[in-house]
């Protein structure tokens, strides 16, 4: 939903309402769009590297190329049909 901001001004409520159900709400100045109203959402902490240290297990081979899916990828076609 698009709203010029003299109506913004004086709906805002509704439009905040609006914003908080899901509908994207943008205020227009001379007719551009200048403003996004959104639903406030905490920011959640800062990210620490490291935290799943030794929780998390990968084989040792994961990175070992694997034959069959390099020769599927190589071989395959675009448009099967079409020879």
């Amino acid at each position: 939903m698009k709203v010029n901001m003299h109506e913004a001004k004086s709906q805002l409520s509704r439009l905040g309402r609006l914003a908080w159900k899901g509908e994207e709400v943008v205020i227009a100045k001379a007719g551009e769009p200048y403003l996004r109203l959104e639903p406030y959402r905490e920011r959640r902490g800062e990210r620490k590297p490291g935290r799943l240290a030794g929780q998390i297990w990968m084989s040792p081979n994961f990175d070992d190329p694997i034959p069959e899916l390099e020769e599927a990828i190589e071989n395959s076609k675009i448009f099967p049909d079409e020879e």
